[in-house]
């Protein structure tokens, strides 16, 4: 398995709304959308669970992972972007 890292940073909330959260590659990707998602867990979130098993897999390109941007976006939790 491998850790692509982010072309360029994304910065949610996490928790609460205080708290910011930098995502550079793929793990903390995957990790953050398992423990600390504050957004519905409907498909843009499995979507972009699935797209960071595939980077890490190799089985797509780590631009297939702006998905988490757009469900970030979706649940309200980007931050500036």
């Amino acid at each position: 398995m491998q850790n692509p890292k982010f072309i360029q940073p994304v910065t949610v909330r996490a928790r609460t709304q205080d708290l910011e959260t930098v995502i550079t590659d793929v793990n903390e990707c995957s990790s953050f959308l398992l423990r600390k998602w504050l957004g519905k867990r409907g498909p843009s979130h499995r979507a972009a669970l699935q797209a960071c098993h595939d980077a890490s897999a190799d089985r797509k390109p780590i631009s297939s992972v702006w998905a988490f941007a757009l469900a970030a976006r979706e649940a309200g939790i980007l931050v500036g972007q």
